[in-house]
């Protein structure tokens, strides 16, 4: 990578922590001149490989758009036609874009896609389940790739799924490690901790609970069964989300510990190595919401070989 753009300041300081030969910018991408990224990075227009990314998604997310029932009127919608910048500019020779199934079907993808097969590009579009490109998380996500004159391929499912289990199974209690994004202080009310212990576990949920032994509440709420949830050792875990140590925001409790999943946790859930290194003197929500935000590296892994093998063969 040669270089990167995010306007969040912690997710560029902690790109830059962990892939300190790439160049960060930490800048509103409508800010960037790309002839000058360009130069600054040595190269011309043609010569660059692959520009990936992920236009913010909160506009086109299943949760903000009710399912698709309704339109949001998010200036950050119009991003994408920043990617379309960037393409007509740097004219890679390859092209993938990551974001949430909402894109699929929305008006914007449909001229993306116009604009650069104007371009000479031809791209592919599907809905995939990132639970079968090795990542251990059911997470479905629109991936669009495209290359330069001729229609590529996305990469195949790889044989089998990788579980809760494989991912955080090996991991010491938190009070063991000596990992700050693994062990740090949390503070919960006494009538949650108490509820939380009596939850089933691996994969037992608050729904198993009689009503006397719920909050308050989750006995006037009728839906929403996933929070105070927990995780299953045997299966992927759930989408990894911004609330993702939180356990009133979904299915985040550990499959047998009597505690939310930490930050590291919900890293590997993600497909982060495990020596991906975290800035945690802003603390844990923060990173929680740069976790949860994340393509997940694994998936975003597969359908970059498979785009570099293909433009390997065409040299």
């Amino acid at each position: 990578m040669v270089a990167a753009i995010d306007s969040d300041t912690l997710a560029a300081q902690t790109y830059r922590l962990n892939h300190p030969s790439s160049l960060v910018i930490a800048k509103d991408i409508r800010r960037i001149y790309v002839g000058a990224l360009l130069k600054k990075v040595g190269l011309v227009p043609g010569e660059l490989d692959l520009v990936a990314g992920c236009p913010p998604c909160q506009g086109f997310s299943t949760l903000r758009t009710m399912n698709g029932s309704k339109t949001i009127d998010d200036t950050m919608n119009d991003l994408v036609f920043e990617f379309t910048r960037f393409v007509r500019l740097a004219r890679p020779k390859a092209v993938m874009m990551e974001n949430v199934p909402g894109l699929f079907t929305d008006a914007r993808l449909v001229k993306f896609r116009e604009d650069i097969r104007a371009l000479g590009y031809q791209s592919v579009v599907e809905v995939r389940e990132a639970a079968d490109f090795g990542v251990p998380q059911r997470r479905r996500r629109m991936i669009l790739v495209a290359l330069v004159g001729r229609l590529p391929e996305l990469a195949e499912p790889v044989a089998d799924r990788v579980t809760v289990r494989d991912a955080i199974g090996d991991l010491k209690n938190p009070d063991d490690s000596d990992d700050p994004a693994h062990n740090y202080t949390v503070r919960r009310a006494v009538r949650v901790l108490e509820m939380i212990k009596k939850i089933p576990k691996d994969g037992g949920s608050r729904n198993d609970l009689s009503v006397e032994e719920q909050l308050p509440c989750h006995r006037r709420s009728d839906g929403f069964w996933d929070t105070y949830g927990r995780m299953s050792w045997s299966r992927p875990s759930p989408t990894i989300t911004g609330g993702c140590i939180n356990p009133s925001k979904g299915r985040f409790l550990h499959p047998v510990e009597d505690r939310a999943i930490t930050v590291r946790e919900a890293a590997l859930l993600q497909g982060f190595p495990d020596d991906y290194v975290f800035d945690m003197s802003k603390g844990r929500y923060p990173n929680a919401q740069l976790v949860g935000n994340a393509f997940p590296p694994r998936f975003a892994e597969v359908h970059a070989r498979k785009l570099a093998e293909t433009l390997r063969s065409a040299r």
